[in-house]
């Protein structure tokens, strides 16, 4: 197959998964190296496909999105038991969590795809974070971050957020 083909095929392949797809996993399909893969990438990319990067791996976020609230909220915690629980309450209460993002004093903004979208992701990840001996993003900014949260209606984001507060992550 040819590398125009490839991407074509890539392409298709993403569109039409319901879940991220590993680099890895892609780069059996086509027969070709992981980096290959990561370069076919970058070019549908600059070509203007929207395709988001996850631990989980690639995916072409959903068209559909008027049935979909979006709003971002404020959290800070110190432990890794305080950011599982925190995922936890948001994926349990209807959320998805798509990002976190801090504030860093030299480098600004910095923003992290997670997609936790499930009780599975969300010890995953934590598991990720330890087995790396890596701290959370949020150990940058003394505990404060933000995260975008998606959920199937306004109601069930503000469900969330009353949760969030009673646990005392939220900053209002």
């Amino acid at each position: 197959m040819d590398t125009h083909m490839r991407r074509e095929r890539l392409e298709m392949l993403l569109k039409e998964s319901n879940e991220p797809i590993t680099g890895s996993r892609l780069a059996s399909i086509f027969d070709v190296s992981r980096q290959i893969i990561v370069g076919d990438i970058a070019i549908l990319r600059a070509r203007g496909l929207n395709i988001i990067a996850t631990p989980q791996g690639y995916f072409i976020p959903e068209k559909n999105e008027e049935d979909i609230f979006r709003d971002i909220i404020v959290s800070r915690h110190f432990t890794f038991d305080e950011l599982e629980d925190e995922l936890l309450t948001i994926v349990d209460n209807g959320g998805k969590i798509l990002d976190v993002i801090v504030d860093h004093s030299v480098y600004g903004e910095l923003r992290a795809v997670i997609n936790i979208s499930s009780r599975k992701d969300a010890e995953e990840f934590i598991e990720r974070l330890k087995g790396n001996k890596a701290l959370p993003m949020s150990s940058l900014t003394n505990g404060i971050h933000l995260h975008t949260i998606e959920t199937k209606d306004e109601n069930t984001f503000n469900g969330i957020v009353e949760k969030l507060k009673t646990k005392g992550y939220l900053l209002v």
